[in-house]
Parts: structure tokens; C-alpha cells; sequence
């Protein structure tokens, strides 16, 4: 349920105020059944406020009587507080005034759990792992964790003085300087990844995507890049126009790339190319998966409306109404759905319809039987109502049980800390591997720290051994039972030895972290991941890259 937060002034309207506003509202043409509605709201309001047994808080029923209108309705409008507004135009630029930091709860207290390279806090010689805790002088115990970043956030060029708790270290650590204006960048990574082949990371379409995706291109171009890698994985959207804009580097001027349609006229427009193109003709691979939604399914959606790219990945999420931020009194703000967006085809890739929801109150999914058919420039048959489906699907290997224990109990993280304190420094991205030893040492931190894990074959030996016990033939099964416990008993350290590479590569990728920041991550991760070698192969056969974009039926 979405909070409503802040103070909103409220007026209590005289009867003559009302009445006047049902003439202004007659005018304008509202149905008899807004009128009733108004006449209603206002007289329960206001006989609830005079006539209840206790006394009531007229901002807190306005601030529920709002939730349950924006529940109603779709998780996408909301109302934004004066004190809120630094969080939209965070969403719409990327920028704030702060220290460069993520921050999560532990035990109490907020703590660094990412750094920005080259931010304040990395200079001042934050580290991830430390506990704040004090923040201009005031204590941060039990603090929740949005207050703690509020604190933390504040105009550029103001001071910031922060007392932390860092592993293994027994004094507290001060850290003073000054806060600036952090910019978060919508292309973390980009680079070549083989002969011949670019990688684009776009996360987030803000104000600057378009110029930071045009700078990644140029500069692969310049290293002799022939085909290109645009990685949207995990990438929530934002700026429509900024879509546009990236979708005009790979396609000519005056091509449609989305339109918009809502219930006022005004917000029906088409969105074509306006500007020279970088490159119309070099091969181009789009990466998508589940969390690709808004902006991101513009994008490859368009792309693939009129075979311009290769789409792999998962189904996109579905995301086709566009938002709009209305002024509201008193530096409050609006951020309601005023339209459907449709790519290319003609198909809205919503996947939700949320005018119908199931009569238990749970969402309604457009199901597959009701998705239309729509035919891509060259004849491919594509559908609305659910995302994107790629070209190519691939489903992501999912990790392993011990490999997400040890994540939910940090263990990656805390082993990580640990190593940056004893290591100033490691090798690069891609050279970088824990030693023997190195690997045995966090398997004896993970005993040291008695994480407790269970695999699924030992699950399912509790579950058999539990309905024997229960059905009586427990004793009977016993032997067979205590065959199977010495094969798969509860021994932590054989587990990890089996699960030595994928445990390892994680435990790697969390270390690299915390020397290379997200753009090490990045380097890292494209080097073995599955949907990058599948574009890279695609990209290296130029039959079959021609081939997909120019069939009338899609490949399996």
C-alpha cells in the first residue's frame, strides 16, 4: 500500500465553497455520479470529524482516505510530499546531494553496503561494511533506515561528519567532509568484450541517458567495434523521451518509435527519431529480462517492431502506461497514469490490467489467449499484452540452495569486508582469483560463524523421515533412512567443496566489488555470463543474425 507522507493544509470548505465548486465541475462536464460522490465525501468528513466518540486527526483520514483512492488504481500513481520531492527528481536525473553511498539496516544501525567510485565517501576513505553510527552528532540506533539516508542527504558543498564502527577495528572512526552532487550514471559499463564486439550496460534511463549511451557507442566504434551488445537486464525504465533518443542512434530520422493514448486528447502524441543517427547498419543484440520494464521494453520493443536488433533474454515485465507529475498545493505533486504507450506494431506490451481486478482483489493478468497479433516491419508476428518476448529466450541459471543461504546469512559479504581490510590491494577484473588458501579460509569463516544451511536432498530426507514417523513404519525404514543420511549428511564443508566454482565466483565478484566498484563488477560478470556468449555467437554468424530479423516466424 502506498504511504502518503507530509503534511497536506486542510480546508474545510463552507457550504457555499462547496456548492460553488459543483457548479465549476457542472460545467466542466462531470458525470451526476462525481457530483454525489463529492456531496458524499464532503458531508461523511465532516460529520465524522464532529460526531465521533473520540476525537479524530483530520490529516490522517485525508492521508487514508488518498491510499485508498491510489489503491484503487494502479501501483504506478502516487502522491509525492514536499519533503519527497528530491526522490522524483532523483528517478528523473539520476542526482542528489549526498555522500555517494548505499546504506542497509544491521543490527540496529545503517550501514555502507555499496560505494560510488569516485564520490565523497569514497574519498574521505569509507569502506563498505561500516556501521554509522552517529550523523551530525546525532545517534542513528534504531533509526529507520529512509530517516538515516535523508540525514544523510543534503544540499552540495554542506558538511558531513560521521562516527562508524568498522570490523575488527575496536575504536570508533570519524570521517568529516563535505557532501556533493552525486550522479548516478545510466551506463556503469561499457566496453569491448571480443574482437569486434561492444558491450553496452544501460541502467536507467534518466536526463543524461541519451549522451552517455551516444559517448559509449562513439568511443566503441573508435576500438573497432563491428557489432554491439545493449544490455538492459534489470534496467526499471524512466524518461520516455530519453528511450527515444538512445532507439535514434541505431535507426534513421522520422520513424515512429512509440505513441501514447489516454483518456484526454492531450496526452495522445507519437514519438518518431528527430536526429542523425550514429550508425543505422551495425549489428546490434539486446539483452532483457524480467525486470526490463517502462522505458527499457520501448526500447527493445521498438528495436524489435521494425528488425532493427536481435532481442535475447526472459519476457520483459510489462509495463505500458506512462505517468505524468501534476503540481499540487503547497509544493506537493501528483504522479498519476494518464496513458498507454504503444510501439511500432501497434501493440501495448501492458501486461496487467488493472481497470479488472480478479473478485479476491488479486491482479488481473492478461492471459495468453486473449494476447493479439501484430506483424513486425519484415512480417514477424509478435503479441501485446505481455512484454517483450525475445527473439531468443533464454532462461537465467538459477543458483544453487547453499549458494543463496550464504548470501541471506552475508556470508559473502561479511568474508569480503574481512579481505579488504587485510588487502590494499588485488589484481585487475578479470585477473583476479582466490588462492587455495585463500578459498579454504572462507570455508573456515563460514564454520567459525555456524551458518546453518540445508540442501534440498536433506529436506527431502527430514520430509521422509517425518511421514514414516507419522504412518508408522519408521522402524522398518530406519536402516534405509541412515543409509541415505551418511550420503547426504549435514557436513557444511564437503557442501561447499561441492559447490566449490559457483560459491567461489560469487565470493570473487563481492570481492572485486570493493576494489573496482560496479564498473569491475561489470567487467567481471560479461566474461562468463550465458546471455553475453549467446549474443556474442548470434553476432558472429551473420546468417543467422539475418535470418531471425527477416523471418516471417520466430525461431524456437
Amino acid at each position: 500500500m502506498k504511504r502518503v507522507k507530509g503534511k497536506i493544509r486542510i480546508l474545510f470548505f463552507s457550504s457555499l465553497t462547496v456548492i460553488t465548486v459543483f457548479v465549476i465541475l457542472a460545467f466542466q462536464g462531470p458525470s451526476i455520479k462525481t457530483s454525489r460522490g463529492l456531496d458524499i465525501f464532503f458531508s461523511f468528513f465532516r460529520d465524522l470529524n464532529i460526531m465521533y466518540v473520540n476525537k479524530t486527526d483530520p490529516e490522517k483520514l485525508i492521508y487514508t482516505g488518498i491510499d485508498a483512492m491510489l489503491q484503487s488504481l494502479d501501483p504506478y500513481s502516487e502522491f509525492i510530499s514536499e519533503e519527497n520531492s528530491d526522490e522524483l527528481d532523483f528517478q528523473t536525473t539520476g542526482e542528489y546531494g549526498g555522500m555517494g553511498a548505499l546504506i542497509q539496516e544491521y543490527e540496529g544501525f545503517p550501514m555502507v553496503a555499496e560505494i560510488y567510485e569516485g564520490s565523497p565517501a569514497q574519498k574521505a576513505g569509507l569502506q563498505v561494511g561500516d556501521q554509522i553510527l552517529v550523523i551530525n552528532g546525532i545517534s542513528v540506533n534504531s533509526v529507520a533506515i529512509d530517516k538515516a539516508s535523508k540525514m544523510l542527504k543534503g544540499l552540495p558543498k554542506t558538511d558531513l561528519t560521521l562516527k562508524i564502527k568498522r570490523l575488527n577495528i575496536p575504536d570508533t572512526l570519524t570521517f568529516s567532509f563535505k557532501r556533493e552532487k552525486i550522479h548516478i550514471p545510466s551506463v556503469p559499463y561499457y566496453g569491448m568484450i571480443e574482437n569486434g564486439i561492444g558491450y553496452i550496460r544501460l541502467g536507467s534511463f534518466t536526463s543524461d541517458t541519451y549522451k552517455e549511451t551516444e559517448k559509449a557507442l562513439k568511443e566503441l566504434m573508435k576500438s573497432d567495434a563491428k557489432s554491439i551488445i545493449v544490455d538492459l537486464r534489470g534496467n526499471p525504465g524512466g524518461l520516455l523521451h530519453e528511450a527515444v533518443r538512445v532507439v535514434n542512434l541505431f535507426v534513421p530520422r522520422n520513424q515512429l518509435v512509440v505513441y501514447t493514448k489516454g483518456q484526454l486528447k492531450d496526452f495522445d502524441q507519437e514519438y518518431k527519431t528527430a536526429s542523425k543517427p550514429l550508425n543505422t547498419d551495425i549489428p546490434l543484440v539486446v539483452l532483457v529480462d524480467r525486470s526490463s520494464a517502462s522505458a527499457s521494453e520501448i526500447v527493445a520493443g521498438a528495436l524489435q517492431d521494425i528488425d532493427r536488433a536481435v532481442i535475447i533474454g526472459e519476457r520483459t515485465f510489462g509495463k505500458g502506461l506512462v505517468q505524468s507529475t501534476r503540481e499540487l498545493p503547497h509544493n506537493t505533486k501528483m504522479k498519476i497514469t494518464t496513458a498507454k504507450y504503444y510501439i511500432p506494431s501497434g501493440r501495448c506490451i501492458q501486461a496487467i490490467d488493472w481497470a479488472k481486478k480478479n473478485e479476491d482483489g488479486s491482479i488481473h493478468y492478461i492471459p495468453d489467449s486473449l494476447m493479439k497479433p501484430f506483424k513486425t516491419k519484415n512480417g514477424r508476428t509478435v503479441y501485446d499484452g505481455g512484454g517483450i518476448l525475445p527473439d531468443i529466450v533464454i532462461e537465467p541459471r538459477m543458483p544453487n540452495e547453499l549458494t543463496i543461504n550464504l548470501y541471506n546469512h552475508r556470508s559473502f559479504f561479511k568474508y569480503a569486508t574481512l579481505f579488504r581490510l587485510k588487502n590494499s590491494s588485488i589484481n585487475s577484473p578479470n585477473e583476479f582469483n582466490l588462492t587455495n588458501e585463500e578459498f579454504n579460509s572462507f570455508s573456515n569463516f563460514i564454520l567459525q560463524e555456524g551458518v546453518k544451511f540445508q540442501t534440498h536432498s536433506q529436506k527431502v530426507l527430514d520430509e521422509l523421515t517425518r511421514t514414516s514417523k507419522e504412518n508408522n513404519y519408521f522402524e522398518k525404514a530406519k536402516p534405509f533412512i541412515d543409509s541415505l543420511s551418511q550420503i547426504v549428511n549435514n557436513n557444511a564443508l564437503a557442501e561447499i567443496e561441492r559447490n566449490r566454482n559457483e560459491v567461489k565466483t560469487v565470493l570473487e565478484d563481492e570481492i572485486v566489488g570493493r576494489y573496482y566498484f560496479q564498473r569491475g563488477r561489470f567487467q567481471r560478470f560479461v566474461k562468463r555470463d550465458d546471455l553475453v556468449k549467446k549474443a556474442i555467437d548470434v553476432l558472429k554468424n551473420p546468417k543467422q543474425f539475418t535470418e531471425i530479423i527477416s523471418s516471417p516466424k520466430n525461431p524456437a
